[in-house]
């Protein structure tokens, strides 16, 4: 107690500012910054993540579209979320929807402090424009859900202060900071950038959000997004080989681009998982019926997600993409029936609904999930977005070599003719399903809002999800998107 109080010296020095600038710029530090970024992608449990778990991003955008759902069965196992997604009967106060918005929010926190921190370390350019670049990416996914929403780039403002943006004016903060910055990031593939946004990848998500400029701002951008996709075949990306392979579950090489390590060829941008230390993939466990998922597995499986039969159905029995589909008689007493005759009032028997298994469990795997990483972005993409915007330009003869070699990697045969939109659409189906792409597609393609088998027509206010009830508590100055 004498050495304290006879100090009376008080003056201190701070180190912390100084370490973090220290730390930050360097690339071990900036690299740190950027890891806490990708691992809001990667997300687990709680509805974190792109493709993380479940009750999330993915399971939102997914279920509402045509290509999959989780009915409610009559011995009474599964919420009925994921049926009113499907039928376009969503609420505010969904558990899903408020993870989603929750997990994005989190992530921009995330990714305004990242760019905070590497900006005022003189860091790296390329790693300060790979922050803002994921930045941009977080804003496209909650504007294209949302539209307008609640918008700021520094972490000094309360939640109920963040003003709301309207959907185009986040577009355009989007847009600037991709063209800004994606020229910075580094052109490496794989390797260290296997699973970070790399300049190939910047591209990409350029391209994707002139995808859909009409979408967002009423005015097209079908030649920014041509030459968007350019930039990115400059890349040296091709199409992933076909062609049988008995050491693959579904009996093809094609499904290599769906397992552990995807491969680089055709990969942009990848989230990484591997179950129980990153991440999960839960798709293949989540679908099957338990004692089949035994049998194939070696652990039971969830009964969940089908296939609905109007989607399945409009494949080609040569295509190799039907080979992902299980469905009929699997022995041991499994049947799985083409018809669900409910998703929620009943619901359905165990063993209805058609399951799909493009993401066969892989790596190391047990009862929770899988190790499969998870395809954001692919050069098929790519391709089929060429083929679309040479269509939507007036030019279809351009167009054909790219739908054209989709089509013969999947064993069918050239189109007879210059592609239709159609032609592009259902393509987009048969080879993107089950990847995060058919909410998007279907409102692009004004197939959003049709009837199916389980819904009549839904409302234009639906192609919007609904600010969630406890983000307009929190923050009295939002409206709410209109229809809710």
């Amino acid at each position: 107690m004498l050495l304290f109080t006879g100090c009376t010296n008080v003056d201190e020095t701070v180190y912390d500012q100084y370490a973090s600038d220290e730390f930050y710029g360097t690339p071990e530090g900036s690299d740190v910054a950027l890891a806490a970024l990708y691992s809001q992608i990667a997300g687990n449990w709680g509805g974190v993540g792109y493709a993380g778990a479940d009750n999330g991003w993915y399971d939102m955008n997914a279920m509402c579209a045509d290509e999959q759902v989780i009915p409610h069965r009559n011995t009474g196992d599964w919420q009925l979320d994921f049926a009113r997604l499907y039928k376009h009967e969503w609420l505010p106060t969904d558990f899903i929807v408020n993870n989603t918005w929750n997990w994005l929010y989190k992530s921009i926190f995330g990714a305004n402090l990242a760019v905070a921190r590497l900006e005022a370390a003189h860091a790296d350019p390329a790693k300060i424009a790979e922050a803002r670049v994921a930045r941009a990416f977080f804003y496209y996914l909650l504007m294209d859900d949302w539209g307008s929403v609640p918008f700021y780039t520094e972490n000094n403002i309360t939640v109920d202060k963040i003003p709301q943006a309207s959907r185009e004016e986040v577009y355009n903060f989007i847009v600037a900071e991709l063209t800004e910055n994606v020229e910075k990031l580094s052109p490496t593939k794989g390797g260290a950038y296997y699973g970070r946004f790399n300049k190939w990848a910047g591209y990409m998500l350029l391209a994707k959000v002139y995808l859909n400029a009409g979408v967002y701002t009423g005015t097209p951008k079908w030649q920014e997004c041509l030459d968007a996709c350019n930039k990115v075949s400059e890349g040296g990306f091709s199409l992933h080989p076909s062609g049988a392979n008995a050491a693959s579950p579904n009996g093809n090489k094609y499904y290599e681009l769906f397992g552990d390590v995807l491969p680089n060829d055709e990969t942009i941008f990848a989230m990484y998982a591997t179950v129980n230390i990153v991440s999960r993939s839960i798709y293949g466990v989540r679908t099957l019926y338990g004692p089949h998922a035994q049998t194939l597995f070696g652990y039971s499986g969830w009964n969940g997600t089908v296939v609905p039969k109007d989607f399945f159905q409009k494949y080609n029995e040569n295509d190799i993409r039907i080979k992902q589909f299980r469905f009929g008689d699997q022995g041991a007493g499994v049947n799985y029936t083409l018809d669900v005759p409910s998703l929620d009032n009943p619901g359905s028997p165990p063993m209805a609904g058609v399951r799909g298994l493009k993401f066969f469990p892989a790596g190391a795997s047990d009862g929770g999930g899988a190790s499969n990483d998870f395809p954001i972005y692919r050069y098929a993409d790519v391709l089929l977005m060429k083929a679309e915007c040479h269509v939507r330009l007036n030019n279809p003869g351009a167009a054909k070599p790219f739908i054209d070699a989709v089509r013969e990697r999947a064993n069918l045969p050239v189109l007879a003719a210059n592609p239709t939109l159609d032609d592009i659409y259902n393509e987009r189906g048969f080879e993107l399903n089950w990847e995060g792409h058919r909410r998007q597609d279907m409102i692009r393609f004004d197939k959003f809002l049709l009837p199916n088998l389980f819904r009549g027509a839904s409302p234009e206010y639906r192609k919007l999800f609904p600010i969630p009830t406890a983000a307009l508590d929190a923050n009295k100055g939002l409206i709410q998107n209109p229809g809710y």
